[in-house]
């Protein structure tokens, strides 16, 4: 949030995917600290292994990496089902 868009690959996206499995039990278990370590591990990864969008290009985004710093009365209201990023499509 507020970082820009950025295009992530399907490998990179799985391994968001296990952070936000995480973060739903931090979020679940009360964990505050751990849900923001794990934000920041999320944005981490997009902004090293993703491909950053220009600035112009308004591309809907399937997902968005709240900041760091978000309470976890925030996240409850964000967290839900799924949890922020959706579930990749089985093969």
């Amino acid at each position: 949030m507020g970082e820009g868009q950025y295009r992530v690959d399907d490998g990179l996206l799985a391994g968001l995917n296990e952070l936000d499995d995480e973060g739903i039990a931090a979020v679940e278990g009360g964990d505050e600290d751990r849900l923001r370590s794990l934000l920041e591990q999320m944005s981490a990864r997009v902004r090293s292994g993703g491909e950053p969008l220009d600035d112009g290009d308004l591309s809907p985004s399937d997902l968005i990496i709240p900041p760091s710093d978000l309470s976890l009365e925030e996240a409850k209201e964000l967290f839900s089902g799924d949890g922020l990023i959706p579930d990749l499509p089985a093969e």
